[in-house]
């Protein structure tokens, strides 16, 4: 058993696309109609064939509460790995990416907090 798909609940599914394509870098690999809102996946341009990420609307009541909450905590909803934190941490500031932490060592890892204008606080982390 494998994971293929994780979501992420999202406030907007144009704005969180284009914030994950266009700001973030990763790949759209599916976009489908589902009623009123669509199935919309993105990848890692390094591993296509990889888990893919659904940009799940929050329409529902408990997925907004739960969002909010979430956010207001400080919590970031979900990590991405990347190979050098202060890189990233630059080239992402370059494109107006606010963060909520700046890369900093804690233990073997070093983190760093990023707001993804769509209700969600984001992690990247180097192992």
């Amino acid at each position: 058993m494998k994971i293929i798909v994780t979501s992420i609940f999202v406030q907007d599914q144009d704005k969180a696309l284009e914030f994950y394509s266009e700001k973030l870098g990763f790949v759209k690999k599916e976009d489908v109609p589902v009623g009123e809102f669509r199935w919309i996946t993105l990848v890692s341009p390094d591993d296509q064939d990889g888990t893919e990420l659904l940009l799940e609307p929050n329409a529902h009541p408990a997925a907004k509460e739960y969002q909010n909450k979430i956010f207001a905590e400080g919590i970031p909803a979900t990590m991405f790995g990347v190979p050098d934190v202060h890189k990233e941490y630059e080239r992402l500031m370059e494109k107006g990416v606010r963060f909520t932490m700046e890369p900093t060592k804690m233990g073997e890892v070093t983190i760093a907090v990023l707001d993804d204008t769509c209700g969600n606080l984001i992690q990247i982390v180097q192992k």
